[in-house]
């Protein structure tokens, strides 16, 4: 017994340095973390021994992460897994800390899939240009398997318990951006609305609590989200997700300009999303899109050189298709001072939003001897 409250202390040690409670230079920091991690093991009979090397497995884990060894970081948190799965079914914060785990594991293995900004490089539909290696994503369906099995732990735990409603709504965040990041586009959507739902009732149940300062957090990052992801949905995606009422009110005139700009007729937008005609095309009318296109002429050197404003722009439209806008810009590039003449390649590109989108462009169409037909994307 005396043994095991001497381990405890030492844990109790390492957390108040953890926090920033106590200072220890790094040198001393690894020490104090590898002496605890060896008296922990000392006591794989003890649930709260085995629950807290899980843990200090994952402080080692994210210690390595930081120093740049990613390989070394997901070893150790895969050790940490298995001891935090072991003493997970003894208590419910063992539990809690196992599905945190789960989550954490679940980042670093899908961490080539995002950019800086933690947004998808290979992001949501059919048009992106290309995607993620065989090794990076057979690392992210592991990262998304991993979120899934901490949807579940979360689960199953009490949800009379806002700390554990509050768990539930962000392991749904983290696996919508784990499906996002393989290109699940419908799927990524579905649960960040469910995520959105859970969090909205967590800050109507208690809005002076200590979670609703992280629920708005994450209502704003789910927010911005929706919006990046609704623009790469097609529209029988669009269609599904409001049959399966996971299509918010407010993303509504998002949604139909989407499927706008994609060349659905307002007609059929209303009919397959349950809407009024006359809705619809109010909401064509007064919501703008960005479109953003490029022109690009190849010289004799085999080079392709962007052609100067107005053949690199961008402008606000509304009610318009992505092949309507291109159409405009082909007409006034063929007509124009600029054009390199009939035995010349040229092409042309046109984004919703943003230029260069890793989803794709809207509208491609390469002009010149050997190029096949342009067609919408």
């Amino acid at each position: 017994m005396a043994e095991r409250e001497a381990v405890l202390r030492l844990d109790g040690q390492w957390a108040r340095v953890r926090a920033g409670a106590a200072h220890a230079e790094p040198a001393e920091r690894e020490r104090l973390l590898d002496e605890l991690i060896g008296a922990l093991r000392t006591h794989p009979e003890d649930p709260e021994c085995t629950a807290l090397l899980g843990l200090r497995l994952a402080d080692r884990a994210a210690l390595r992460f930081a120093d740049g060894d990613r390989a070394g970081a997901l070893a150790t948190i895969e050790e940490a897994l298995r001891s935090s799965e072991r003493a997970a079914a003894y208590s419910p914060d063992f539990a809690r800390w196992y599905a945190r785990g789960l989550i954490n594991h679940g980042v670093w293995l899908a961490w080539p899939l995002s950019d800086g900004a933690r947004l998808p490089r290979h992001p949501l539909g059919r048009a992106a240009t290309g995607g993620p290696s065989a090794v990076e994503r057979a690392a992210g369906e592991r990262a998304r398997d991993l979120t899934r099995t901490a949807v579940g732990v979360w689960a199953g735990l009490d949800q009379r318990d806002p700390v554990n409603r509050s768990g539930l709504a962000q392991a749904k965040v983290f696996l919508g951006d784990r499906l996002a990041e393989l290109g699940s586009a419908e799927d990524a959507v579905a649960w960040a609305v469910d995520a959105e739902a859970d969090f909205r009732q967590l800050l109507l149940a208690d809005p002076g609590a200590a979670e609703s300062e992280d629920a708005e957090e994450a209502l704003d990052h789910i927010g911005r989200q929706l919006e990046l992801r609704l623009r790469y949905l097609a529209f029988d995606s669009l269609v599904s997700l409001r049959a399966r009422r996971l299509l918010p009110e407010r993303l509504l005139p998002q949604a139909v300009v989407a499927a706008r700009i994609q060349g659905v007729a307002e007609s059929e937008i209303a009919a397959r999303l349950h809407l009024g005609a006359e809705q619809v095309h109010t909401m064509l009318e007064v919501t703008p899109w960005l479109a953003v296109w490029r022109v690009e002429v190849r010289g004799p050197d085999g080079q392709w050189n962007v052609q100067g404003h107005p053949w690199h722009s961008t402008t606000e439209v509304r009610n318009r298709t992505a092949e309507d806008v291109a159409s405009d810009v082909v007409r006034g590039f063929a007509g124009s001072a600029d054009y390199p003449g009939d035995g010349v390649p040229w092409r042309l590109r046109l984004w919703w939003h943003e230029e260069g989108d890793p989803a794709g462009a809207r509208f491609r169409l390469v002009v010149g001897p050997d190029a096949a037909p342009g067609t919408p994307s």
